[in-house]
């Protein structure tokens, strides 16, 4: 808002200089809770057959609403107002619609449907979609919705009682924000933002009642909130394990609120219903007893035997289990007699010797302690029930758990408990009886003889039956026969017992009723996917075999086999699929013949672990996207008639005509028009190729005097090129042999009327010169003699153009006819004074820049062609064939001609006259040169290519764009000064080679120098890598302080791809050079700057005229054998590779090995070395991490950015492809910040409701507040931590001696006041407030 001139802010709550917004819910300076972000996405559903379908129903007053359709469905809308007033909205074109006083942007696309709302809606908007032929559309959609069921607090209920000090509580109600009444709570707790109010409690009609008449009941409260009502902890153990006992619990007063939140209250407000039973019998069944089995026959056919029987241990349930008095257990074996005499009489019958009681060791128990678990939790051992002998003790072994809410131990159920009971019982033996003591010559013969007291002390037992070997059907069960301690009645091991004396084996038949039908199922199949969610199958059959012997089983119905029955499948696989490429069907194509293109959807899609498909972002997806196009239509078009369109009228003025050009064509399959015979389109009518053309009326008005336009520019070739398009008004060095086009552009002047002059004479055609209709010179193959000065004459103006040949010792002269026009006005001064003054009075200077170019092509080698001069290795071993191949790539990134400003030479011209010479000289020089390569490419391009706009005769040429300012004390790029100087071998044998060339040593050298010379400012630093690797020095490798890198001693160890890079702030230049060292003995073979041996490197390039040993027929051809090639050396910054080139001789099958000198006559040697990888190394960069910004709801929810860039090994920026291969760094993360951070903060502990006993606890305030503003917030922003604790148990003690009368609660003045007093449970608790009442 513009106040007095001066903008201020207003906020939202219309206050100036506040910074107050809306929310997404609309509400001014809202924390957005009172509405909730609804989003979710629509697929339709052609092959249902409907014509339209629902997308979304929005409700009343939602905001910021946004639909996107993909498809060939359509979009329409449906109203309706709370009076229940319909309405439609057809959608037909891109604009802004009204409905119930809503405003709509609706926007329609190729491909796509979007619909915004603002808000907020006037009604509920139902977004209906409308089907059309084709593919299913999808539609995605986005709205916030008003939360318009919320909690509101209700006035405090009526008091408890009338009189004497009572209580009362409020309550919350949910309400409907739309209608304005009190709905059911199940509306508001469909919004989890939704918190209900917790209730108050205040006291209430404190004032003493008339006339006492004890406790008032308590009035109930609201229908929604649950009363307070007695809670109760699990049942402790019973006292006893069998025949009648009893358990106890504690039973206490809680209160429940709507979300199931428990908490303790006082006792009083359970009251109004009665108190739970605290106490209740138990285990009232019968204890376990024995029960014998009957007798085995006697081990004996006559005499004195034994004989034996089972003895089980019988529940009330008829099941063998423990738990019986092994002291009253009656015995398994007893003599026996058959009446059948035997043939040997019996001297003595075993009599079984007196057991020899050893003293018991004491069995350490590990202590066992109470978790939150349920665990067997053993008593100490009570003392041995017999002061002597043999005893027993007895143990209490409960099932308990830990309350961790209240920090006490509750006994359960022995079933809520895994793993085995502990025994709670154990024989035990202190000292021996005094009758068991014996004479002392039984004593004496005890200590002469212990293996019959060992026998005695251990004896055979039966101990019940193994499982039965069948669960149904008929099977058999053993008894189990184990050796037993008599005096610990404990399982000994068997090697105690008297193996001749083991009991017989005893079988008995068990579970001979016939089994039932039962379910038989297969295995489960392989998952039918891998991720996302699968299934597995399997068979389920109901079956039954009538026998345990029987082969045959039969197949049933299903309703004879018990439920429920085996699932036959289950899912598998349950786990989110990694995003992958989904791709539709293929489109219908562009064209229906001659090479057309169609099309297809192709997403990043991601199925879910429920089995939903959600679309991720491409980026999500692992591989390289798969191409969404493909041609098709290739068959040919018929032959048909193409026209362009109609020229321009013949006249400027007055009636004249156009034509029409009509070719018969014919498109191929590569999609380019050919021409063919028009009789090939006689099926089809020609079309008419002449129309007149009336234009206004002709006058006579005054014509513009014609301009040339000129540039001022100089041309200076540096390698060869086809053809060089020139303009008039500059100089021009040319390589000799080179096709020139010298245009002459004018303006009001037509073209073919140009006139040219050479040397001030008329240009004539010759037959290699030649003056074109459009007015243009063209030189083919320029040579010496071309080289002048040339005119362009267009009416009265004028223009000259140097051309000078590169390599051509003539200097240029003045025309003699500007000598004798200059001279006719100055008739008699001949002398040198006189010429000079005439030559500057000249139109153009002759040899200005010669000086100047020639020390630009004296640094011809330092322009960056590195990858064609410097890269290749010993070139001499190259054919021919290949080093033009190699020359012709490497041509792409070197310049054919270099165009400057004249301008700019003339100020580097005017330093040099100020006796700039020198090395400053030779800086400007490399300056100049780094300026004018590094703006080639447009120069380069429109050089040799010049625009379709240079022909026209009112637009001049767009050759040349100078960016860069002349400024000699400016910052240069780095730049490496290439120099092709010859090897030269000092008297020390010291070899000097300036980088960038190719180094082969034939024999060995002292030391090795390589030199490289680096230019700009600021001054660059040097930098060596080997093989594209960073060089490591030591004593025998170093660097010298001019930037040259010394080897001493080279070897075979120091080759490789030696690369000298300069790097400044301002960029970096880098020259290589390919070092390889051979051992092979013979003269020098030294060609350019490579030295060679007198091997194939000098044999390969000797002529013809050497001996070649021929083979004769076709028994033995020559020819050359190639392997294949090695990988490469590096991975990129330039490699090489190699491979072995060979002479063969002889057939195919048997051919052997010739000498080189052999194959010449077949053809070139192929090459045995090229270069590989030549694209510069590059990796993943990253910048510093932003800020850390998103909502405050914990951590690793907020995020920051970085921005991710590819950059070689220089430090400079290369596009993204040269990184395509790199794991790309991630350029968003998540975070979390400080500043914003809600946590749990917590108050002090109230005094405890309790001074003793088990029933005080206390409590604290837990909120959720910000960590910097203190402010408090809803609790479900900290639910990403454990929220702490706000009530614990306390005082937990003991409440003194018996018979002691004390208050142990703090609420005792209540229970006096409100008369509670005769109730057992607060009179035990208030026993001081309650002693006189």
């Amino acid at each position: 808002m513009c106040i007095s001139g001066v903008c201020q802010i207003v906020g939202c709550d219309h206050e100036l200089g506040s910074t107050a917004k809306e929310d997404n819910c609309g509400v001014c300076n809202g924390d957005g809770s009172s509405c909730r972000l609804v989003r979710g996405h629509y697929k339709s559903q052609h092959a249902s057959g409907k014509t339209e379908d629902t997308v979304v129903v929005i409700p009343f007053k939602s905001r910021h609403v946004r639909l996107v359709l993909k498809g060939p469905d359509h979009l329409y809308v449906e109203s309706k107002t709370l009076q229940g007033v319909k309405d439609e909205l057809a959608l037909d074109k891109s604009g802004q619609y009204h409905l119930e006083n809503t405003s709509l942007d609706y926007q329609k696309l190729s491909d796509k449907e979007v619909l915004r709302i603002t808000g907020p809606l006037g009604a509920d908007f139902t977004v209906k979609v409308q089907f059309a032929s084709g593919a299913d559309s999808v539609i995605q959609y986005i709205y916030y919705q008003p939360i318009i069921h919320r909690w509101r607090e209700t006035d405090f209920f009526p008091c408890s009682v009338t009189c004497g000090g009572g209580y009362q509580l409020t309550s919350a109600e949910c309400f409907d924000l739309r209608s304005g009444r009190v709905v059911v709570d199940q509306y508001c707790h469909y919004y989890p933002e939704n918190v209900k109010p917790k209730p108050k409690l205040q006291e209430c009609n404190m004032e003493p009642c008339l006339d006492s008449d004890g406790y008032k009941q308590i009035m109930p409260y609201d229908l929604y909130h649950p009363l307070p009502r007695w809670e109760s902890s699990p049942w402790t153990a019973c006292s006893t394990s069998c025949g009648g006992g009893i358990q106890s619990r504690s039973v206490s007063c809680v209160e429940e609120d709507m979300q199931g939140n428990i908490t303790p209250t006082e006792e009083w407000k359970c009251l109004y219903s009665p108190k739970t039973a605290i106490l209740q019998p138990c285990n009232t069944f019968d204890c376990p007893t024995w029960l014998a089995q009957e007798w085995s026959p006697c081990t004996v056919t006559c005499g004195q035997g034994l004989r034996y029987r089972v003895v089980l241990c019988i529940d009330h349930r008829g099941l063998h289990a423990g738990g019986c008095n092994p002291t009253t257990k009656p015995h398994i074996k007893e003599e026996c007699l058959v009446t059948v005499p035997c043939y040997k009489s019996i001297d003595t019958l075993p009599v079984e010797a007196k057991p020899v009681w050893h003293k018991q060791a004491i069995e350490l128990e590990e202590e066992v302690t109470v978790t939150e678990e349920p665990t067997f939790i053993p008593g100490p051992w009570q003392p041995c029930s017999r002061t002597c002998g043999a005893g027993t003790q007895q143990r209490t072994v409960k099932c308990q758990v830990l309350l961790s809410f209240s920090q006490t131990v509750a006994d359960l159920p022995d079933d809520e408990c895994e793993g085995v009971k502990p025994a709670t019982s154990q024989p035990c033996y202190r000292t021996p009886c005094s009758g068991q003591g014996g004479d002392g010559k039984q004593e004496e013969e005890e200590e002469e003889d212990t293996t019959p007291q060992r026998e005695e002390l251990h004896d055979w037992e039966y101990e019940g039956f193994t499982e039965c070997s069948e669960s149904c059907g008929g099977g058999v069960q053993e008894a189990v026969v184990i050796c037993l301690n008599k005096q610990t009645r404990e399982a000994a091991d068997q090697t105690l017992c008297v193996s001749s004396r083991r009991p017989p084996q005893l079988l008995q038949d068990c579970k001979t009723q016939p089994c039932p039908p039962r379910w038989d199922t297969g295995e489960w199949s392989s998952c039918s996917a891998t991720c996302g969610v699968g299934l597995m199958t399997r068979t389920v059959a109901c079956t039954h075999r009538p026998s345990r012997n029987s082969n045959h089983t039969a197949v049933l119905k299903d309703e004879d086999c018990p439920k429920p029955k085996p699932s036959p499948v289950q899912a598998c696989n349950r786990f989110d699929c990694p995003p992958m490429w989904d791709m539709q069907d293929w489109g219908q194509c562009s064209q229906s013949c001659g090479g057309g293109v169609q099309r297809r959807q192709v997403l990043c899609k991601q199925r879910l672990a429920d089995g939903s498909i959600l679309e991720m972002p491409e980026t999500f997806c692992p591989s390289k996207s798969p191409t969404n196009q493909q041609s098709c239509s290739k068959q040919d078009c018929p032959p048909q008639w193409v026209t362009n369109d109609w020229s321009q009228c013949s006249v400027t003025c007055g009636n004249g005509i156009q034509t029409m050009q009509a070719i018969c064509r014919k498109q191929g399959e590569n999609g380019r028009y050919l021409t063919v015979d028009p009789k090939n389109c006689s099926l089809t009518a020609k079309p008419i190729r002449v129309r007149p053309c009336s234009l206004k009326h002709c006058e006579n008005p005054i014509k513009p005097d014609p301009t040339i336009l000129a540039q001022n520019k100089v041309y200076i070739q540096w390698r060869k090129g086809k053809k060089i398009q020139l303009v008039v008004g500059g100089y021009a060095y040319l390589l000799p042999w080179t096709t020139v086009v010298l245009r002459c552009p004018t303006r009001n002047f037509r073209k073919g009327h140009v006139r040219w002059l050479k040397e001030g004479k008329t240009l004539f055609n010759l037959p290699h010169l030649s003056i074109t209709s459009l007015g243009y010179v063209k030189i083919q193959q320029v040579r010496a003699s071309d080289a002048g000065i040339y005119t362009c004459i267009a009416g009265q103006a004028r223009e000259h153009f140097v051309l000078q040949i590169i390599g051509s010792k003539q200097k240029l002269s003045v025309p003699e006819s500007w000598l004798l026009e200059s001279g006719q006005q100055k008739v008699g001064r001949q002398d040198v004074t006189s010429t000079r003054e005439r030559l500057q009075e000249l139109p153009i200077s002759l040899n200005k820049y010669d000086n100047i170019v020639e020390h630009l092509l004296e640094l011809k080698g330092s322009v960056q062609d590195e990858k064609y001069l410097a890269d290749k290795p010993h070139s001499s071993e190259k054919n021919k064939s290949n080093l033009e191949d190699e020359k012709a790539s490497s041509e792409l990134s070197i310049p054919v001609v270099l165009i400057a400003d004249t301008h700019r030479l003339d100020e580097i011209m005017h330093n040099l006259s100020e006796g700039l010479g020198g090395p400053r000289g030779e800086q400007l020089i490399a300056q100049l040169l780094s300026e004018l390569t590094t703006t080639q490419g447009e120069t380069n391009e429109s050089t040799l290519h010049p625009p379709e706009s240079a022909e026209s005769s009112t637009q001049g040429p767009l050759l040349y764009k100078p960016t860069i300012k002349a400024h000699t004390s400016r910052a240069r790029n780095p730049v490496i000064i290439q120099r092709s100087k010859k090897v030269g071998v000092a008297p020390l044998s010291e070899i000097v080679v300036y980088v960038g060339m190719p180094i082969l040593l034939q024999k060995p050298v002292a030391t090795l120098v390589l030199r490289c010379e680096a230019l700009g400012n600021p001054e660059p630093s040097i930098t060596w890598t080997k093989n594209g690797k960073e060089l490591h020095y030591n004593s025998r490798v170093g660097l010298l302080p001019s930037g040259s890198l010394r080897i001493q001693s080279p070897g075979k160890g120091d080759e490789g791809f030696y690369t000298c890079t300069a790097r400044s702030r301002l960029g970096s230049a880098s020259l290589s050079s390919w070092l390889q060292i051979t051992g092979a003995k013979g003269r020098s073979c030294v060609q350019g700057n490579v030295v060679g041996t007198t091997g194939s490197a000098c044999s390969e390039r000797s002529n013809s005229s050497q001996s070649v040993e021929l083979c004769q027929g076709q028994a033995c051809p020559l020819r050359w054998r190639v392997d294949a090639w090695s990988p490469c050396s590096a991975t990129c910054g330039g490699g090489t590779q190699t491979r072995s080139v060979r002479c063969m001789k002889g057939p195919q099958v048997r051919s052997r090995q010739a000498e080189n000198r052999q194959c010449l006559g077949t053809g070139r040697r192929p090459s045995d070395t090229r270069m590989c990888n030549l694209l510069p190394c590059s990796r993943w960069a990253t910048t510093s991490w932003g800020l850390c910004h998103g909502q405050c709801v914990g951590p690793s929810v907020a995020t920051q950015h970085r921005h991710v860039y590819c950059q070689d090994t220089n430090g400079t920026k290369v596009q993204y492809r040269m990184c395509s291969g790199l794991q790309r760094p991630s350029s968003v993360k998540n975070c979390s910040t400080e500043a914003c951070t809600l946590q749990w903060r917590v108050g002090p502990w109230t005094q405890c409701t309790a001074t003793c006993g088990r029933h005080g606890f206390q409590s604290r305030q837990v909120t959720c507040t910000h960590l910097r503003t203190g402010k408090a917030t809803r609790e479900h922003h900290c639910m990403w931590r454990p929220r702490p604790p706000s009530w614990q148990r306390c005082n937990i003690l003991s409440c003194g001696r018996a018979g002691e009368c004390r208050d142990s609660t703090r609420y005792c003045e209540k229970v006096r006041q409100l008369e509670l007093c005769p109730l057992p449970q607060f009179k035990s608790r208030c026993c001081y407030s309650c002693r006189n009442t």
